[in-house]
């Protein structure tokens, strides 16, 4: 297999490649093309802003026209734009070819900027260009660059401070250049070397530590290791035959094969206390989503906590048209072959009796000690805070807190309602007690919680002053209920409040 990937950069020439990008920011490439041109590149439309940035000499308009947008541009024109590297540097290093005094970019370059709990990071990565730059199909083993899964995972993924962080199914390594931040030793995988390749480059370009890459399946590569964190985007996508395919995608285990084994041996590699995040799909046949994860999660040899949040659900239908149309195959390109690729999918859906897909979060932990008490699996459609990874660190703590403390301890402590927290209520305007109370959180999942007279009295009195049992006993004689039964109806309400972040 051809790698024809960029060249692993000498220190000096990735130094060099490094400065001459300095000024090259998303900020930068915004100010070249206008807020309307890059929403049209989110819709890989790249025409509006292949006119905004030929309309500019600067270096970055140069960079942007060259790496994001494919367009030619004179040698002598990137020449001014790498002033350190200049145009033959980049074409020994694999970023371009030159001909007759222009020069024509061979992968995907661009700028990457990520707000963490730190502060920002920026980075530039690169990848294989896509389909909307260079209107041919992908091929095979095209190396994607960062697109929205990765995106999210990256933006769920906790960044506490560890140890070894295993990033499996690197791609051009985006996960990895994250973790290089909050990780003491990162290791990177993947069974694409074009993938790998790239991986390295990215690591050079952006002096992002030495990450250890190596070449394998799944968790082969690491068999026998422990990581703290473990991260992954697999290629999830089911593709059957007569489906395109790609393997960045696509695992060629069939159905949600490869998610299944993941989730069931990944514990086999977390050190104790240690966590892996990654996202997935499930193929879903009887009538609850979740009863194929709860599977996957029996058959782990290493009791997990667990916590499952399926973000979007297809039919099989609308499942083959999204991927579909991802890889570019679509009846307007040719209709023959969009419906014979459309129809392997339904046949293998429907012989197989999946119903639906499900698509979201995977997060599983290895307890330090002890039973699992995590096990939650559910479902949410709405907006996520941003970034997530720190509401789930959050979550994680406010659950074993609650998990641990006995109901007197749990009664004995004065808690205060989170700031992101508001109380709703609902009812006829002429009715004079309201029909609905409501608590909802403006952060983490946007959770509401249905409330009874006596749990908004006590909520309403989370100042941080009184113990919980305090409360409890007031309320009790305000509204003439028995003691016994008031903290009795209390204590399960207070633990799922604190460990759904309303109380803290």
């Amino acid at each position: 297999m051809s790698l024809d990937t960029p060249a692993l950069p000498d220190p000096a020439s990735a130094d060099a490649l490094r400065g001459d990008l300095a000024d090259w920011t998303v900020d930068a490439v915004e100010a070249v093309v206008g807020e309307r041109a890059m929403r049209a590149f989110s819709r890989e439309q790249v025409l509006p802003a292949r006119l905004a940035a030929r309309a500019s000499s600067t270096p970055q308009a140069t960079l942007t026209r060259l790496f994001l947008l494919g367009d030619t541009v004179a040698t002598s024109e990137l020449d001014a734009a790498l002033p350190a590297t200049g145009a033959d540097g980049a074409a020994r290093i694999g970023l371009v070819e030159l001909s007759g005094g222009e020069a024509r970019a061979r992968v995907d370059l661009r700028p990457y900027a990520a707000i963490e709990d730190d502060g920002e990071s920026r980075w530039w990565v690169a990848s294989d260009q896509g389909e909307a730059v260079t209107g041919a199909r992908l091929r095979a083993d095209h190396v994607l660059g960062i697109g929205g899964a990765s995106l999210t995972l990256a933006g769920m993924t906790m960044r506490a401070p560890v140890g070894r962080v295993l990033d499996l199914g690197t791609g051009c390594g985006i996960q990895a250049l994250h973790a290089s931040r909050h990780a003491a030793e990162v290791v990177a995988t993947d069974i694409s070397r074009r993938a790998l390749a790239y991986a390295a480059f990215n690591r050079a370009l952006n002096a992002a530590g030495a990450w250890s890459l190596r070449e394998g399946s799944m968790l082969e590569p690491v068999a026998g290791e422990e990581f703290d964190l473990v991260v992954s985007n697999p290629p999830f996508v089911i593709t059957p035959e007569g489906a395109p395919s790609f393997e960045y995608r696509a695992s060629g285990v069939p159905g949600d094969g490869i998610v299944s084994s993941l989730v069931s041996s990944v514990g086999g590699v977390l050190a104790p206390g240690g966590a892996a995040q990654m996202l997935g799909n499930w193929e879903i046949r009887g009538e609850s989503w979740t009863e194929p994860l709860e599977a996957w999660l029996a058959a782990s040899p290493a009791p997990l906590d667990a916590w499952v949040i399926e973000r979007d659900e297809l039919d099989a239908a609308e499942y083959a048209e999204t991927w579909l149309r991802d890889a570019g195959v679509t009846p307007e390109r040719g209709r023959a072959e969009f419906e014979a690729a459309y129809q392997a999918y339904l046949t293998d859906f429907d012989s197989r009796g999946v119903r639906a897909i499900g698509f979201g979060m995977v997060l599983l932990r290895r307890p330090v000690g002890g039973a699992p008490t995590l096990r939650r699996l559910e479902q949410h459609e709405g907006p996520l805070q941003e970034p997530f990874g720190g509401y789930l660190v959050a979550a994680l703590a406010a659950h074993d807190r609650v998990a641990s403390m006995s109901d007197a301890e749990l009664l004995d402590t004065a808690w205060t309602a989170a700031a992101d927290v508001t109380r709703e209520s609902y009812g006829p305007v002429l009715q004079a007690d309201p029909s609905y109370l409501l608590l909802r959180q403006g952060a983490g999942l946007g959770r509401s919680v249905s409330m009874d007279t006596a749990l908004a009295g006590f909520v309403g009195a989370c100042d941080g002053e009184l113990t919980a049992g305090q409360i409890a006993h007031a309320l009790a004689a305000l509204l003439d209920v028995p003691a016994g039964a008031m903290l009795s109806g209390l204590v399960p309400a207070i633990r799922e409040l604190v460990a759904d972040g309303f109380l803290a």
